[in-house]
């Protein structure tokens, strides 16, 4: 067994040499908090798997899919974390990217003009790829109930016309956390059948979900829900390894697969080696260092919970089952022009402006609190501070 690792054992020194996005994007007194990325080390296996590509200098194309064991290594994976479900390796591809993934199969499954629907408030690139593709965005806000956040089904029918033809799916949901419920999922299927929409389900949080919840794949329904979805994930999240650009798309029919194969292998991006090896070593060796991650994320989810509740009295945080990300409800402090330039000029945290989010991000922020207990704790306290 190896050596469980220190999560806490990162510095804001160490950070601030990172050249990423998340740590370049503001000033140096300006803690990040935005962007999916966590602030940990790779687990060790990845690490040492692209040092030995590096001193055997294979730094050549990468092989093609079925060379890669890549598809075996998922379809292993998906049957140890998701129960139930079965994938089939030779209906998968690999891409680099799941944004680019999801233009694509707008634009293989629909038309200008049609209507995709999603589930607001969202990660913000299901918005942008919806408009980016001339397609019309059919919406329906979810709404908090008791301790999560509701699909209004009255309202999603309601969404949903002639027109529509696909529907997008975040599962877990990002930002609000949610993982949707077998019920809730069926309600879906059924709608998704009856409407005859393709489904484009987006699983990349998949691994991050919290004891007492169950990620429930979306094409794990049954074979007729099955043969109208498309899975899109990657090992990114989890393990921390974005910027090595690679994802899998699994398609549950061979109809899916040749409308999206349709389209030039070029234009649907190549995999670096990097990228695809470090993902085929994340689930195949990485196991044991998720399930460690999972459990320091549980609790930095559970502190961040409660200092909002305790400490900051005017806003309003629903505890996430699943994902790095907290959705805070900023309303009650009437914070002008807006909550995320608020805290920035103010508190110099940057978070996700909610906006960004579509209909019901009005108000709210993104928080990321995949880092450190020390450095989370600097984040909070520069909110209370800020806000007495």
């Amino acid at each position: 067994m190896r050596e469980t690792p220190d999560f806490n054992a990162i510095s804001l020194e160490a950070l601030r040499r990172r050249r990423g996005t998340k740590w370049t994007r503001y000033p140096p007194d300006v803690l990040p908090a935005w962007v999916a990325d966590m602030d940990f080390d790779m687990a060790e296996p990845i690490r040492a798997g692209l040092a030995g590509m590096m001193e055997a200098n294979d730094l050549g194309y990468a092989p093609k899919l079925p060379a890669s064991g890549l598809p075996e290594a998922f379809a292993a994976f998906a049957a140890r974390r998701f129960p139930g479900w079965e994938v089939a390796p030779e209906r998968m591809i690999a891409i680099a990217d799941i944004v680019q993934g999801i233009h694509i199969a707008i634009e293989a499954y629909t038309r200008p003009g049609d209507g995709v629907c999603t589930l607001t408030p969202v990660y913000p690139p299901f918005l942008q790829t919806v408009a980016e593709t001339g397609r019309r965005l059919d919406f329906c806000t979810m709404v908090r109930g008791e301790g999560r956040y509701e699909i209004d089904f009255d309202a999603l029918r309601a969404a949903i016309d002639d027109r529509t033809r696909l529907l997008l799916l975040c599962t877990p949901h990002n930002p609000l956390g949610r993982v949707f419920e077998r019920d809730e999922l069926e309600a879906l299927a059924e709608l998704a059948i009856e409407r005859d929409l393709v489904v484009v389900a987006d699983e990349i949080h998949a691994d991050i979900v919290y004891p007492g919840f169950r990620h429930i794949p979306f094409a794990s329904l049954g074979p007729e829900v099955e043969a109208r979805t498309v899975t899109m994930t990657s090992a990114t999240k989890s393990f921390n390894i974005a910027g090595l650009r690679c994802a899998v798309v699994i398609f549950g029919s061979d109809r899916l697969a040749e409308r999206f194969n349709a389209w030039p292998e070029r234009i649907r991006g190549a995999v670096s080696s990097f990228g695809m090896e470090a993902t085929r070593i994340a689930w195949t060796e990485c196991d044991e260092w998720l399930d460690a991650l999972l459990a320091h994320l549980e609790g930095n989810r559970d502190f961040l919970h409660a200092f909002v509740a305790e400490r900051l009295p005017g806003m309003r945080m629903v505890l996430p089952a699943a994902t790095y990300l907290g959705w805070l409800d900023c309303r009650e402090y009437g914070l002008e022009p807006d909550p995320y330039r608020w805290f920035l000029d103010r508190a110099r945290v940057g978070f996700n402006d909610g906006r960004d989010f579509g209909d019901g991000g009005e108000g709210h922020v993104r928080i990321n609190f995949a880092t450190s207990r020390a450095i989370l704790t600097q984040v909070l306290e520069r909110m209370e501070e800020a806000l007495q």
